[in-house]
C-alpha cells in the first residue's frame, strides 16, 4: 500500500519543527550540490531559518551567481536607469539586512543566548572565540596597569628631584644663617656702658658740697648743720 499524501502545514511542536528543518535543509543543500556536480550547473541556494539564521550554497560563488541572475532578470531595454538604481539599492539593503541579522545572532551567542540551534562544532568555535577575546582583554588590562605603574614611577622620580632641590636650598640658607649667628660677639657690659648709658662729663666727678656752718660750741663732729647743696 502506498503512502498517503501528507498535508503540508507548519509543525506545531517546536522540537519536531527544528528537527525537520535540520534534516530537510541538509537534504536540500546536498541536492543542490549534486545538481551542480552532475549537470555542470551553476546553482545558488539561500535559506533563512525561523530564528533568522542564514544557510547558503553557491557552486560558483553566491555573489557571482546573484550578479549573473541580476543581469539576466533585469534587461536594460525594459527598465530605465531609475529602476535599475532602485533595484541595486534593494539588493544592497537585503545584503546589509542579512549581515545585520548575522551579527545580532553572533552577539546573542557570545552573550550565551540562543545556543540551542548550534551544533557541537559551532559551540567549540564559539568557545575558542571567547577564550581569544578573554586573553586579549587580559593582555590589554596588564598593559594599562604597567603603563600606570611607569607613570607613577616617573612622578616619584620627579618628586624626589624636587625634594633634593628644596633640601639643598634649605641647607644653603641654613649655612648663611649660621654664619650671621657666628659673627663677632660684643661684650654686654661694654655695650651698656658705651651705647646705652653713656657717662656725662658732669657725672664723672664727685658731687661738690657747700661749706658747713658751725653754730655754738661743742663737739664739731656732733653739733653742726650741713648747708644746702646747690
Amino acid at each position: 500500500m502506498g503512502r498517503g499524501r501528507v498535508e503540508l502545514k507548519m509543525i506545531e511542536n517546536k522540537i519536531n519543527r527544528q528537527v525537520t528543518f535540520s534534516k530537510r535543509r541538509n537534504g536540500l543543500l546536498k541536492k543542490a550540490y549534486e545538481l551542480s556536480v552532475l549537470c555542470d550547473a551553476e546553482v545558488a541556494l539561500i535559506v533563512f531559518s525561523s530564528r533568522g539564521k542564514l544557510y547558503e550554497f553557491g557552486s560558483a560563488g553566491l555573489s557571482k551567481t546573484l550578479e549573473r541572475y541580476q543581469r539576466c532578470s533585469y534587461n536594460p531595454q525594459d527598465n530605465n536607469a531609475a529602476d535599475r538604481e532602485v533595484q541595486n539599492w534593494y539588493q544592497e539593503v537585503s545584503k546589509l539586512k542579512a549581515k545585520y541579522e548575522s551579527l545580532l545572532r553572533s552577539q546573542r551567542n557570545l552573550l550565551g543566548e540562543d545556543l540551542g540551534p548550534l551544533s557541537v562544532k559551532e559551540l567549540q568555535q564559539l568557545e575558542r572565540q571567547l577564550e581569544t577575546a578573554l586573553t586579549q582583554t587580559r593582555q590589554r588590562k596588564t598593559q594599562l596597569m604597567l603603563e600606570e605603574m611607569e607613570e607613577l614611577r616617573k612622578k616619584e622620580r620627579q618628586l624626589g628631584d624636587l625634594n633634593r632641590q628644596l633640601k639643598n636650598k634649605l641647607e644653603a640658607e641654613g649655612v648663611s644663617f649660621r654664619g650671621v649667628q657666628e659673627g663677632p660677639s660684643w661684650d654686654s657690659a661694654t655695650v651698656v656702658t658705651n651705647n646705652v648709658f653713656p657717662m656725662q662729663p658732669s657725672q664723672s666727678n664727685p658731687m661738690e658740697c657747700e661749706p658747713t656752718l658751725h653754730i655754738g660750741g661743742g663737739n664739731n663732729e656732733n653739733n653742726f648743720m650741713q648747708g644746702w647743696v646747690l
